[in-house]
């Protein structure tokens, strides 16, 4: 999955083609129109007013930081809205963008061509550039310094982190892990062999997850009931809590809890790919020229900042969020503009729940009161 997606030779985000929207594989947020960036703002901007009140000297810069930005449109939205109504915030603030593909910062850095003054980039750590070239790792992030006071943030990017596919064995009451093998010319599944005292034993992948699996359910679980377990998303979680020094760290994407995951109706599990707006049935079909994606574990990350110190301040729907921040522009139409009929269809698209409004979620924790 990290090959399909991230080789910077062939990796499927790594082509130009790849840009969501209805020429494209699939729709986002940002796709829809520059609503979703300017509601963020609105909301960004009273959380940084919150912290230069709190005990940030005057003066002193905060951050926005934006990982997996792919092409830079959501921070030209962001910055766009500030420039326009908060231009005093906008001057004490940096934007950072965690970038490990320098493709995509080429992308980033023409989309902000007019914000360069404000925007810098972040990379991963990368291993060193001899024999033959690795791909760059996207679950520790390259520590700025004495860390960051403001808001970490990132829009559909963990669930392109690359999973683990589990399966269970009902007659040997065991977990045991899909591989990828080659048969005539093609990619097929293959059940791996056991390693039962690594630490990505399957069992033991499938409890650091937050997986719990009393007797009970143990006795019905169908055999091959499918789950994947995203290791790297947890980790890229905490090490971004790591460096939140003081503000919030937040995600929109698709997910579900541990228990929701676990329901009858997901036994085939998430891994999804989609080409043309359609989901495709193979998901090994095609690499590097289809988008794949799983289903992210909100426990998991949930765990994984609480474990870092950080303090669990909303998990809901993208329509509920955004709905809040909208009945407080609704209250402030001079701090915000106004809402034309291009900006209530693409709210209607944003919060619909046959659209975006009930599939994505949002997980803000923060540092700090």
């Amino acid at each position: 999955m990290r090959l399909a997606l991230y080789c910077p030779h062939c990796g499927y985000y790594e082509q130009e083609a790849d840009s969501p929207g209805r020429r494209g594989d699939y729709c986002t947020s940002v796709s829809v129109g520059s609503l979703f960036g300017e509601l963020l703002a609105f909301q960004f901007a009273r959380w940084l007013d919150d912290l230069a009140h709190a005990d940030h000297p005057p003066g002193r810069l905060v951050h926005l930081v934006e990982a997996g930005a792919h092409d830079g449109r959501l921070a030209l939205d962001i910055l766009g809205w500030l420039r326009g109504y908060r231009p005093e915030l906008l001057a004490q603030l940096e934007y950072w963008i965690i970038e490990p593909s320098p493709r995509r910062q080429c992308w980033q850095q023409r989309t902000l061509a007019g914000f360069a003054d404000k925007v810098r980039w972040l990379r991963a750590p990368t291993s060193p550039p001899r024999g033959r070239p690795r791909l760059r790792r996207q679950d520790h992030l390259e520590s700025p310094g004495a860390g960051i006071t403001g808001i970490i943030f990132s829009n559909e990017l963990l669930d392109a982190f690359p999973v683990r596919r589990l399966g269970w064995d009902a007659r040997g009451r065991t977990w045991f892990e899909w591989g990828v093998a080659l048969q005539g010319g093609q990619f097929v599944w293959a059940r791996l062999p056991p390693r039962p005292r690594s630490a990505l034993a399957p069992a033991r992948l499938v409890a650091a997850a937050g997986f719990d699996m009393p007797d009970d359910l143990i006795a019905v679980l169908p055999d091959g009931f499918t789950l994947e377990v995203c290791p790297s998303a947890a980790a890229w979680w905490r090490s971004a809590a790591s460096l939140l020094r003081r503000g919030r760290l937040l995600t929109f994407d698709y997910g579900l809890t541990a228990a929701e995951r676990l329901a009858p109706q997901r036994a085939a599990g998430t891994l999804r790919a989609y080409r043309r707006h359609a989901v495709v049935g193979d998901v090994l079909a095609h690499p590097g020229r289809q988008d794949i994606t799983a289903h992210v574990n909100f426990t998991a990350l949930r765990a994984a900042g609480e474990a870092a110190g950080l303090t669990t301040e909303t998990f809901t729907s993208q329509a509920s969020f955004l709905v809040d921040i909208a009945r407080r522009t609704w209250q402030q139409p001079e701090r915000f503009g106004a809402w034309t009929g291009e900006r209530r269809r693409q709210f209607q698209t944003l919060v619909h729940p046959d659209h975006m409004g009930r599939a994505y979620r949002v997980l803000v924790q923060r540092r700090g009161d």
